[in-house]
């Protein structure tokens, strides 16, 4: 019989020891039982423990932080270490996955479990990354919720973030199925339910050691009295407020008022001494209530150029103010002694960097970079000369290019010298935008690798938590890259695709690379735009080259179908969702088709009926096809033009 030893008593190493036996016994179904106890002097056996525990060194900075991963295992035991209690969980994971287990989608259906005898494994790595990880985003149901959670620990990310206090926008866009009523009924979930559902997600993130990041926007609302949940589609009146509250609220154009209707856009008079306390005490009582939360963000409002324009507020500019707070904030948290961890967020009116403030004890904070206003086209270069920063201008800024975004950082960094990584968004409506797949994974393996070129620990990705589609191979190297920098991106990708794909892969990868050039990232980016005071995608030269995606999609559904049974549960799912992403794509050319040629109201027909048709796939797909975010997208693609084509 095996046996696994724990070194320490730890819920985390007793997950870390269940995990290892189920799948031990997965790959051995006739092998016996696998016996787990409690041996802190185990000299025999599969032993789990950090690394102190074996006397091994460790050389990152903060433990805490740091996941290094050693195995030293043969058939019968060996060590299993990390340098903290989840790394000891990768540690599993990867002594698993060297012996050819793999995890390709979230969810069972994505577990790649070979029957076979163990092999020994001699491995040690330490993270390249400090931080790896997600954030929530898109339409989300709570059983996707769940299995990210499990998929993030087996692919080795350390950091799942839970956005805004009661997260009911996220959870409702996918209840009521608000792009999907012709083929589903609306099931709206309560506040409640999805505040407990948060505290569902957050028990799961502890039981893995995971680091969870909490909150973000919700600061500028919630001590205020205004709602601080991230529902979009209300609009909230002001008069039922009182007039104290309202003063509160940034003045702009001489009326102080919800911006776009909505407290979550909403910034408020930061130079009101008042104001500012008004959120440092939210904070503190927040880290008082939430002992559990590992890094705390706190973010202005969601809106843009809607900063308080009074006398006083325009005397700094918002980073300054913002710095302000997060120095009260951390006042507060000395007196009451809470070594909370808090992070501050360069983003829209904050990515221009204080002119005046510093932040006074660096040790407590985090700088979050997010350039939400980036393409994907290209990424940070060694040795990149980089263009001025922009000058700030109150509430009538532009959305700096990518190399500007990075030369505010560069701005920041000036003074900032503490941690600092990136909140991105290739996972939100980006990936999207390349439905072939193959650019967008590609630009995550350039832009990870980046990553020591901007000075950056990390990414936390905010993005849909069902981004497996066509697969999931964008999410899989992102992962694998964060935890290993140097990994090669053609054996990743061949490992994956052959796994997913078996003995055909090659075909199949051919086929979404095709997709992807026919598609072309740059296109649907906006950046390669020949016409763009009409419309970002208004290119009457480009309609032949959109009309031959047809072509691929019956290539493409031809080949998927001769797939439909395979030896494997990955391999069966990742045919049949391609055959479903030949329909995806077919209608997603013709909608593109329509608005190259500049018909757009017919662009808009064929949206609703794209919406119609693959909405009737969402609950066979839901896990990882976002039906939600996908008609987002393309309602932004059939936007109002700037001028209109005759029809």
């Amino acid at each position: 019989m095996l046996q696994i030893k724990k070194l320490r008593a730890d819920h985390v190493l007793d997950f870390a020891a269940e995990e290892l036996k189920k799948y031990l016994r997965m790959m051995m179904p006739e092998g016996g039982d696998v016996e787990i106890t409690y041996a802190p002097d185990a000299k025999d056996g599969f032993r789990l423990g950090l690394l102190e525990d074996f006397s091994l060194p460790f050389e990152g900075t903060d433990a805490r932080l740091d996941d290094v991963i050693h195995i030293e295992a043969e058939k019968e035991g060996g060590i299993l270490a990390g340098s903290n209690p989840r790394s000891v969980l990768f540690a599993v994971y990867r002594f698993l996955r060297e012996n050819g287990c793999r995890w390709l989608y979230p969810g069972v259906d994505g577990d790649y479990v070979p029957m076979k005898e163990i092999e020994p494994v001699s491995y040690h790595k330490m993270a390249s990354h400090r931080f790896r990880g997600f954030c929530n985003e898109g339409s989300e149901s709570q059983s996707c919720m769940l299995e990210c959670a499990e998929y993030y620990a087996k692919l080795e990310m350390n950091v799942y973030m839970l956005e805004w206090a009661v997260p009911n926008g996220y959870y409702n866009r996918f209840y009521t199925h608000r792009s999907n009523t012709a083929n589903r009924a609306p099931e709206p979930v309560s506040d409640e339910q999805i505040l407990q559902w948060k505290r569902q997600c957050e028990v799961e993130i502890a039981k893995r050691g995971l680091m969870f990041h909490d909150m973000g926007h919700g600061w500028t609302s919630i001590p205020f009295g205004f709602p601080g949940i991230n529902t979009v589609d209300n609009k909230f009146d002001l008069s039922g407020y009182t007039e104290e509250q309202k003063q509160v609220l940034a003045l702009k154009n001489g009326k102080r008022d919800f911006y776009r209707d909505a407290p979550i856009f909403t910034n408020v008079c930061m130079s009101r001494p008042h104001v500012r306390s008004a959120i440092a005490n939210a904070v503190v009582e927040y880290s008082e209530k939430h002992r559990n939360v590992d890094y705390l963000h706190v973010w202005l409002s969601d809106g843009t150029n809607n900063h308080c324009e009074c006398e006083e507020c325009a005397k700094k500019i918002p980073s300054d103010w913002y710095i302000q707070i997060m120095n009260e904030i951390d006042e507060k948290l000395r007196e009451k002694e809470l070594d909370t961890r808090i992070v501050f967020i360069a983003y829209t009116d904050t990515m221009f960097a204080p002119q005046t403030e510093k932040i006074k004890n660096p040790e407590r904070f985090s700088l979050l970079f997010a350039p939400i206003a980036r393409d994907y086209q290209s990424s940070m270069e060694e040795n990149a000369v980089l263009p001025e920063a922009p000058v700030y201008v109150r509430n009538n800024w532009k959305r700096p290019t990518t190399a500007e975004s990075f030369a505010h950082l560069r701005d920041w960094k000036k003074n900032w010298k503490g941690p600092s990584f990136s909140y991105e968004y290739h996972f939100w409506r980006h990936q999207y935008l390349d439905p072939g797949g193959l650019a967008l994974a590609k630009r995550l393996y350039e832009d990870v690798r980046g990553l020591r070129y901007a000075e950056l620990e990390g990414y936390v990705e905010d993005g849909s938590q069902r981004s497996g589609f066509p697969n999931a191979f964008p999410v899989y190297i992102y992962a694998e890259t964060l935890m290993n920098r140097d990994c090669d991106f053609e054996a990743v990708k061949e490992d994956y695709f052959s796994h997913i794909y078996g003995e055909d892969w090659r075909e199949a990868e051919s086929i979404l690379s095709r997709i992807t050039t026919a598609f072309d990232f740059g296109y649907m980016e906006g950046v390669k735009s020949k016409n763009r005071e009409i419309s970002l995608y208004y290119d009457p030269e480009r309609v032949p080259r959109l009309q031959a995606i047809a072509e691929l999609c019956a290539e493409e559904k031809a080949l998927a179908e001769k797939h439909m049974t395979c030896p494997t549960r990955p391999q069966t799912v990742s045919w049949r969702l391609l055959a479903f992403h030949a329909e995806y794509c077919k209608l997603f050319s013709e909608i593109l088709v329509e608005k190259a040629r500049g018909h757009n109201f017919r662009a808009k027909e064929l949206l609703s009926e794209f919406c119609d048709k693959m909405g009737a796939y969402e609950i066979q797909w839901e896990r990882y096809y976002d039906h939600g975010l996908a008609c987002r997208v393309l309602e932004q693609i059939t936007g109002k033009p700037k001028k209109i084509i005759l029809e």
